[in-house]
């Protein structure tokens, strides 16, 4: 995929021998890409990076994430290794881009490094799918996290996903699905696997939102998404029910 082998290049452009491998992760290695997907991938690297090296990789990365033309939109993380192994948590990153954070990098700048607990499931997520995009296996690299952490990321993040609930219907949904999968079965799945797993222990009343949920994972962009005004209003339960199974309280906004 050229937009790959992009990043790649913009990689070893501005890290060069500091960066000691650039690996998969995300829908590519989990089921495969769905029609808005991501680009996972994630740099080790063996120091930080300085302020004209965030410069650079942010203006190549603004060139080469996208949602147009055919390009995909790039979720890049840059962790140095020291940070990672021997594993701590919450570890440190170095450097995270998503398109969703675009505009505040336009008018701010550069990432700088701060504590991302996700980073416990973006290892597990490269160890497990072992694709390599340069240097050497992930495993030679990295060091496993503990499961205790994977819960503890997964739980993390639950805050974040309720603020995103109305704007971000679908993601928040198909995650809340894969935290409790990994929770319960100890595996990250990809979205459509865990959400199968998620239908499969709920009660028929709460499987309506997130088979609507999987279907427009698996054939629909984010522009040709909807929701009935019926399964709008089905949302907030679904998910409070999904709270409960994961033994959290439930959310507290008003529907949709």
């Amino acid at each position: 995929m050229d937009q790959i082998q992009e990043i790649v290049g913009l990689v070893g452009d501005v890290l060069g021998p500091e960066a000691i491998g650039t690996y998969l992760h995300g829908s590519l290695v989990l089921g495969g890409l769905k029609p808005a997907s991501d680009l996972d991938v994630l740099v080790v690297s063996h120091r930080r990076m300085d302020d004209q090296e965030r410069g650079a990789l942010l203006e190549g990365l603004f060139k080469i994430s996208g949602s147009t033309a055919g390009s995909r939109p790039v979720e890049l993380t840059v962790v140095v290794r020291s940070e990672v192994c021997p594993w701590r948590f919450p570890p440190t990153g170095d450097f995270l881009y998503g398109e969703w954070l675009r505009d505040e990098f336009e008018a701010t700048g550069a990432p700088q490094p701060e504590p991302m607990p996700d980073l416990a499931l973006l290892i597990t997520m490269v160890l497990a799918g072992d694709r390599p995009l340069t240097g050497p296996p992930p495993a030679q690299v990295l060091a496993p996290v503990p499961h205790a952490d994977l819960v503890r990321a997964s739980l993390a993040g639950i805050p974040h996903l309720l603020d995103d609930l109305d704007g971000d219907t679908r993601n928040v949904v198909l995650t809340l699905a894969r935290i409790w999968t990994t929770l319960a079965i100890g595996e990250i799945r990809s979205k459509d696997a865990a959400a199968d797993w998620a239908l499969a222990q709920l009660p028929p009343e709460h499987r309506r939102v997130l088979e609507h949920a999987k279907e427009l994972y698996l054939n629909c962009r984010y522009s040709e998404e909807n929701w009935s005004e019926e399964l709008r209003a089905q949302v907030r339960p679904h998910v409070d029910r999904v709270l409960a199974e994961i033994d959290l309280p439930p959310t507290t906004a008003p529907a949709a």
